[in-house]
C-alpha cells in the first residue's frame, strides 16, 4: 500500500490525499513534522534527504517527494492529466505557477499566521509583502476562472488539485477571497465533486 508521510494540516500534503481520493487509491499515513524534529531524523532523511513533507513510499518501496511531482506521478495515464498535449502543458504551467508565484506567498502567509513557531517571522513588512504577492497570484487565477470552469482544458485535473489546496485556506492567512468571485465559484465546484475529501478528514 502507498504510505504518505505527512503533516496533516499542510496544504502540500493535502494535495496528495486529494489526488489519491479522486483516483480511489488506498493509502496509509504516517505523521511527521518539522516542528517536532521528526523530518530531520536519520530514518526520515533516508526516505527524503531534503527532510520535508509530503513524501510517499510507493507500493514497490521507492520514495518520491515534492507535492506536484507526486501528483503528476499518480495522475499519469488517468483522467486527472489531460490527454491533449497542449492542455497537459497548461496543467504543468499552472502547477509551476503554484509553486513559484502562489504557494510562496499564500502558504507562507498562512503559516506565519497560524503556527506559533513561525510568529517571530511575521514582521509587518514581510506580511505586507506576502499579502501583495498573494493577491497578485489570486488575480491571475481569477482571470482564468472568469472564463473557464477548470484550469487546464475542459475538465478537473491535477492543476485544480494543486491550486485548490492552499487557495481554499487563503483566508487563514488574511486574504479576502470575497473580491475573487470566480475563485469562489471554482472552490465550490471542486468541493462538490463526488470524490472530494476535506482537509479535516482523517
Amino acid at each position: 500500500m502507498i504510505t504518505l508521510y505527512q503533516q496533516h494540516d499542510s496544504g502540500n500534503c493535502y494535495k496528495v490525499r486529494l489526488v489519491l481520493s479522486h483516483l480511489g487509491r488506498p493509502f496509509r499515513t504516517v505523521a511527521v513534522s518539522s516542528f517536532d524534529g521528526s523530518t530531520r531524523r536519520p530514518e526520515f532523511l533516508a526516505r527524503n534527504p531534503i527532510g520535508k513533507v509530503p513524501t510517499v513510499e510507493l507500493e514497490d518501496g521507492r520514495f518520491l517527494a515534492e507535492s506536484n511531482a507526486i501528483l503528476l506521478h499518480f495522475a499519469e495515464g488517468t483522467r486527472l492529466l489531460p490527454a491533449d498535449a497542449y492542455d497537459r502543458a497548461k496543467a504543468y504551467e499552472w502547477m509551476f505557477f503554484e509553486q513559484y508565484s502562489h504557494e510562496p506567498a499564500i502558504a507562507v502567509r498562512r503559516a506565519l499566521s497560524v503556527y506559533p513557531e513561525r510568529r517571530a517571522e511575521a514582521t509587518p513588512a514581510r506580511m505586507a509583502q506576502l499579502l501583495e504577492a498573494g493577491n497578485r497570484a489570486l488575480a491571475v487565477l481569477e482571470r482564468r476562472l472568469e472564463s473557464a470552469d477548470w484550469l487546464a482544458g475542459g475538465a478537473f485535473s491535477v492543476a485544480d488539485i494543486s491550486l485548490y489546496a492552499y487557495t481554499h485556506m487563503a483566508g487563514e492567512g488574511g486574504y479576502d477571497l470575497g473580491g475573487f468571485p470566480a475563485i469562489g465559484r471554482w472552490l465550490g465546484r471542486v468541493a462538490a465533486l463526488p470524490a472530494h475529501t476535506p482537509i479535516t478528514a482523517t
